[in-house]
């Protein structure tokens, strides 16, 4: 047993988690600052210099709360609710290659906790599970304003999952494979090179791009897609009845959410870590190695910061949709454009390939 192999995966799975729930932590901030400054307003500014240490009153907050369980409620699958929400946001990281190799002796360490051949497909198959997560918090408090959040949200998942699944097929058309290291070195260099090479610009995906990031709202349950949150419509949504870190939990799944989120378009769209303009082998050559793979994280990392910052400045700015605005969306939108897209797609890369 190489248990070499094995300390690298639970290091890379340590590092990977503990990423997601500091860039949580503080996107809970970032929101505060992004409406405060759309609102003409200050922002968390009295916990530490800049409110810096604003998330972590509000952790400390939530943790010390008393927790409640209410008498009416299914406890085993109140309590499971927001563990499976949680789970499920943290396992999609598992397949997403975040930078290049690092060197470590003799050692290459691949900063990637699992390269396997079907690696969309297992973010896809994560992805439907974390409606479970919703539906069960929302059932098993016996509470009818979180029953009906939950059926909304649950509704709206399967629906945008059609579009989003359609707008990727066009991506694996054009790259061939459904590995995800695969689909971003297919991205790097390149004939032209730099940005040119990436997927939506060099694949001709920006409207499969912007099908896939529409539907990524709705799979966030983000503004104007955040029907099974509407505080003033059904008090608090599916959590409602949530207290403590359960409530916790399923605030921040929501932000590994937007974060991943961020990392899978800027992977699948976005030439994943490669840096535009910049050949990272040739750079390896002058810098080494492991300051390449740093450099290469950092660019897939920014990328999915500014995701995250957009799918914020849309919550400010964008007022929330009705159900039946949502689902016609979907549906009568957002999927025949999705076909349109996998059809022009498929009949270029036939013609490529004459």
């Amino acid at each position: 047993m190489d248990w070499f192999f094995i300390i690298e995966k639970l290091v890379l799975i340590a590092a990977i988690v503990t990423l997601s729930m500091v860039v949580a932590m503080y996107a809970t901030y970032g929101e505060r600052k992004v409406a405060a400054f759309i609102q003409d307003r200050i922002g968390p500014n009295r916990a530490g210099p800049f409110g810096l240490l604003q998330p972590l009153a509000d952790g400390g907050k939530l943790f010390f709360k008393e927790e409640i369980i209410p008498l009416a409620s299914s406890k085993f699958l109140f309590i499971l609710g927001p563990m499976l929400a949680m789970v499920t946001a943290l396992l999609t990281s598992a397949v997403v290659p975040w930078g290049t190799a690092l060197k470590v002796g003799e050692r290459i360490v691949p900063l990637q906790v699992a390269d396997v051949n079907i690696g969309i497909l297992y973010v896809f198959g994560v992805v439907s599970l974390g409606v479970y997560g919703i539906m069960l918090g929302g059932w098993a408090s016996n509470n009818k304003f979180s029953l009906l959040a939950a059926i909304r949200g649950a509704s709206q998942m399967v629906s945008y999952e059609l579009a989003m699944g359609m707008a990727l097929i066009a991506v694996l058309m054009l790259t061939g494979s459904l590995q995800m290291s695969t689909i971003v070195e297919s991205q790097r260099g390149g004939a032209l090179g730099g940005l040119a090479s990436w997927n939506i610009f060099g694949g001709g995906q920006i409207l499969g791009f912007l099908i896939f990031f529409v539907c990524a709202l709705a799979e966030c349950n983000r503004t104007p897609f955040d029907l099974a949150e509407a505080e003033n419509e059904l008090n608090f949504g599916y959590h409602q009845e949530y207290s403590s870190m359960k409530l916790g939990f399923y605030l921040f799944a929501e932000y590994i959410n937007m974060f991943i989120s961020g990392v899978i378009m800027s992977t699948l769209y976005f030439g994943g870590y490669d840096i535009p303009f910049v050949n990272e082998t040739a750079l390896a050559g002058h810098i080494g190695q492991n300051w390449v793979a740093i450099l290469t994280f950092l660019c897939l990392f920014i990328k999915a910061l500014i995701f995250v910052f957009i799918f914020m400045w849309i919550r400010w700015t964008v007022p929330r949709f009705r159900f039946d605005q949502l689902m016609n969306l979907g549906w009568k939108r957002l999927i025949p454009l999705a076909l349109l897209n996998m059809i022009i797609t498929a009949l270029v890369v036939l013609w490529l390939k004459k």
